[in-house]
């Protein structure tokens, strides 16, 4: 919790620093942990894995109905993406990922580069290796982390209350324990399950059309009313009729 709040600070001081125009620092200086480092600002045409880090980062905020590619390019989704979270924070929604949104960026990364609110033991209840599933383990955590960005925007979207995780990575065999479908997009690692409170399950199925989730699935629909069902699979598919979804 130390670690946290103290990179929580160093994000806020560091924003007030640039917004005030006081302080000369690079990308690089604004390190706050372990995790990745941007040595440069990032705008409009530039490609790179650093784009690519970056991405994972605001998939979160492609706006209704919409996915961000993780391509490492640069364009105008990636932009208008950069501006509804700025806009989400308070910086200036320019679209120019500079020292002042990778600082918030920062501030909102645990060392291993989940953001803050969520782990990955949360989204993976089934074993430590992430293996065992429908892909590699590697692929199904980067799977994870990715779901993990996307309900962080979630999160500040309705108003940094906390989301409850009760269902993520999957085996085969633990998959097959709870009763999954055969083709489950738990298997991937690119599905979580989420639980109420302090949100009602309508409030997440509604607001986690704006986050970059392809399924949702939620009450109304055939096994689902105790629970909200998001994934990251190839195919859009939304039914949540309890709630007009």
């Amino acid at each position: 919790m130390l670690r946290r709040t103290a990179r929580v600070l160093l994000g806020l001081v560091m924003t007030i620093a640039f917004a005030l125009g006081g302080v000369a620092l690079t990308a690089g200086t604004a390190q706050a942990d372990g995790c990745y480092t941007w040595t440069r600002t990032l705008r409009p045409g530039a490609t790179g894995n650093d784009v690519t880090q970056l991405q994972i980062r605001v998939a979160g905020y492609p706006g209704y109905n919409a996915v961000l590619a993780i391509d490492g390019s640069y364009g105008p989704a990636t932009t208008a993406a950069v501006k509804r979270f700025q806009a989400a924070y308070g910086l200036a929604a320019d679209g120019i990922a500079g020292p002042a949104t990778q600082a918030k960026l920062y501030a909102l990364q645990d060392a291993d580069c989940t953001p803050i609110h969520f782990t990955y033991p949360e989204l993976n209840k089934c074993n430590s290796t992430w293996a065992g599933g429908a892909v590699a383990a590697g692929t199904a955590r980067a799977n994870a982390l990715s779901s993990m960005w996307k309900l962080e925007a979630l999160r500040h979207a309705l108003g940094d209350q906390s989301i409850r995780v009760t269902s993520g990575f999957r085996s085969y065999p633990c998959n097959s324990a709870v009763g999954g479908a055969s083709n489950s997009r738990h298997l991937y690692g690119d599905a979580v399950d989420l639980g109420a409170s302090p949100h009602s399950l309508c409030t997440l199925a509604k607001q986690a059309r704006y986050h970059g989730f392809r399924g949702i699935l939620g009450p109304g629909y055939s096994g689902h009313n105790d629970h909200v069902h998001v994934n990251q699979g190839p195919n859009r598919f939304w039914s949540a009729p309890s709630c007009g979804i």
